[in-house]
């Protein structure tokens, strides 16, 4: 990491970058927005385009050096670069399309010389912001900082059902929603966003689980997998094994117990290579996931 980057002013300019999106989001809610097709039922819409050029103009103003992967822009800069940011500016498209106000906006840096751990994850109509230094993690409410406290009291398992379903029929999610176990210690939510990954970290949810490949260094998640890592949750893949060029989806739990049942329940698959997904070196494909 250049000496002249510390990762407290990371964490301030992705946060600055978060809000930016935030600010845009909000503005257009409601508002009869232009739609680009994606292809397979995905579409981006103005607000989508908007927010991440808002988000973009900070970054580009406070680290012009840097590298950037934007969900809708693409890379900008070596993909190879020691440091990158990730832009998803509207994850939940669907939703906010349809007038649901379970959105986020992720913006995370992947520091290839420290590992960094900067990241932001805002909630634009909750007016929060999730914020990690990749050693601890908190939530800034009207300006104000508190430390996320994960915790499983709520019972609530968010799973994401929105397809495709990479591991099916190995591993499907209405499998899990239907297991026995599952509705003896569990409620199920569907929000259709990472946002619910970022409430896992907040003791908003117990637990999350999607399928996938490898999503450590998807524009969708890697906000809310260093937010999650950094409040002490635990993270891993549907086997339960670390995330890696070699995982398959992802099962984050606010602590062991949740996870430990979780992944039981889930039960032992075999790993099948799964390239269509989001994966570290290919962080855009599969971007349907979570309603965009």
């Amino acid at each position: 990491m250049n000496d002249l980057y510390t990762v407290s002013e990371d964490v301030g300019i992705a946060a600055a970058g978060a809000e930016a999106g935030a600010r845009v989001v909000r503005a257009l809610y409601g508002r009869r927005l232009a739609r680009v097709d994606k292809g397979g039922g995905d579409f981006a819409t103005a607000a989508d385009l908007e927010a991440e050029r808002a988000i973009l103009d900070t970054l580009r103003a406070a680290r012009p050096d840097d590298a950037v992967l934007g969900e809708e822009g693409g890379q900008q800069g070596a993909a190879d670069a020691a440091r990158q940011w990730l832009v998803d500016p509207l994850c939940g498209t669907l939703n906010y399309a349809a007038g649901t106000l379970v959105v986020a906006v992720n913006v995370v840096l992947l520091d290839g010389d420290s590992g960094g751990g900067a990241a932001a994850v805002a909630d634009p109509f909750g007016e929060e912001v999730f914020l990690t230094d990749g050693r601890s993690a908190w939530v800034r409410r009207e300006g104000t900082d508190a430390p996320l406290e994960p915790s499983s009291a709520t019972r609530l398992v968010d799973v994401n059902l929105d397809p495709p379903f990479p591991s099916a029929p190995g591993f499907r999610a209405v499998d899990l929603l239907a297991h026995p176990g599952f509705g003896e210690r569990f409620r199920p939510r569907v929000v259709s966003s990472t946002l619910a990954v970022a409430w896992v970290a907040a003791g908003k949810r117990a637990a999350y689980v999607t399928d996938g490949g490898d999503l450590s260094g998807s524009v969708h998640f890697a906000a809310g997998i260093a937010l999650c890592r950094a409040a002490g949750c635990v993270v891993t893949d549907l086997d339960g094994a670390p995330l890696g060029p070699a995982a398959r989806g992802l099962v984050v739990a606010a602590d062991a117990e949740t996870h430990g049942l979780l992944i039981g329940m889930i039960g032992g698959r075999e790993r099948r290579p799964r390239p269509s997904w989001p994966t570290a070196s290919n962080p855009l494909s599969g971007a349907g996931s979570n309603d965009g």
